[in-house]
């Protein structure tokens, strides 16, 4: 797509769709619990097991530790969905089960949801950047920086940095203040609350089985899983043809459905990470629970072929760095570079 506004390309309007697509938000209370289950108790096992495989061979453990760190990332999914008001009807149901994973996930809930509120409401919007996004500059903004802020936007735009440093500094550490919002208590309270929790129980876990055997498998589990996630929403808004565009030519609906990515992995992938790979649907309508998304590709295949891409055609994004507002693309250094030279 080359343009956000939906009603100047070949594109239908979003808007179109949400009457259809508010007929999938209820979700079902027994499936939610059952969802919850089946992802937090084997979750739980596997600690164990990776526990126990320490007396064995650290290997074996740190072997364990990759399908825990998929049924983590499942789990903030889940805690993802009740930040949307989507797992559970009851209000109370979806902020308590919230607050009881980001002990969990590291992430204090109410700080998320309110961080991940505003990136909803913005996503897309040049003019909005900022609230829960991977920065990304235009073309001319990069070309006006200093050469020391050229340096480090690129290293900060390196798969290194955004998938490796990054995850792990943000989920270990950058969480535990409430950054962005330092000025309510509300968010200090998550953030302190998550933190005191997180250290309670830590704490009983190191009591009795150490601190050394503790760190070998929290840290693997937590840095894979965090991985993870930065790549799942890396890649679900930075590919080319993504929408970006000023408020006066920017539209919320338009920019959710176009602006996001169709990413249709293998099934099993698709269960571990709950489905958020229909993520234009879910950017479109924030309120529908995961495991109903299928059914609305089902039901709707025309949806599915919207901005739809693949496992192996999704690491080429990665090269993808800047915004170029001429063509309306994202495109690498060395694309901006043959625009530019001069000025790289």
């Amino acid at each position: 797509m080359s343009h956000v506004n939906a009603s100047e390309s070949s594109e239908t309007p979003a808007r179109n769709w949400l009457k259809t697509l508010a007929k999938y938000r209820e979700p079902s209370q027994m499936r939610s619990i059952v969802e919850l289950l089946i992802t937090g108790i084997p979750f739980l096992l596997l600690w164990v097991a990776a526990w126990w495989a320490l007396s064995i061979s650290y290997w074996l453990s740190l072997a364990i530790c990759i399908p825990a760190a998929g049924f983590l990332v499942r789990l903030f999914l889940i805690q993802h969905d009740c930040g949307h008001g989507a797992f559970f009807a009851n209000r109370a149901a979806n902020n308590w089960v919230g607050r009881v994973l980001g002990i969990v996930t590291f992430t204090p809930y109410e700080v998320w949801k309110k961080d991940h509120a505003l990136h909803h409401a913005s996503s897309g919007n040049l003019d909005k950047r900022g609230f829960g996004d991977i920065k990304t500059l235009t073309v001319n903004e990069y070309m006006n920086l200093s050469r020391l802020q050229k340096l480090l936007y690129r290293m900060y735009r390196h798969p290194l940095v955004l998938f490796g440093v990054g995850p792990a500094y943000v989920y270990l550490l950058r969480n535990r203040l409430p950054l962005g919002f330092m000025n309510s208590s509300k968010y200090w309270l998550s953030a302190m609350g998550t933190n005191l929790a997180t250290a309670a129980i830590g704490g009983v876990i190191v009591f009795y089985g150490g601190l050394l055997p503790f760190l070998l498998i929290l840290l693997p589990i937590t840095v894979m899983a965090a991985s993870i996630g930065v790549w799942l929403f890396y890649v679900q808004h930075q590919f080319e043809d993504t929408v970006w565009a000023e408020t006066d030519e920017w539209d919320l609906h338009d920019a959710a459905l176009y602006g996001s990515t169709h990413y249709d992995l293998p099934m099993i992938l698709q269960w571990f990470s709950a489905n958020i790979g229909i993520h234009h649907v879910h950017h479109l309508y924030s309120k529908i629970p995961y495991y109903r998304l299928p059914q609305v590709l089902k039901d709707y295949p025309e949806l599915a072929s919207i901005k739809r891409m693949t496992l192996m055609e999704s690491f080429s994004t990665v090269k993808l760095r800047l915004w170029d507002e001429g063509q309306k693309k994202l495109i690498s250094f060395q694309a901006a570079y043959a625009l530019q030279p001069q000025k790289i």
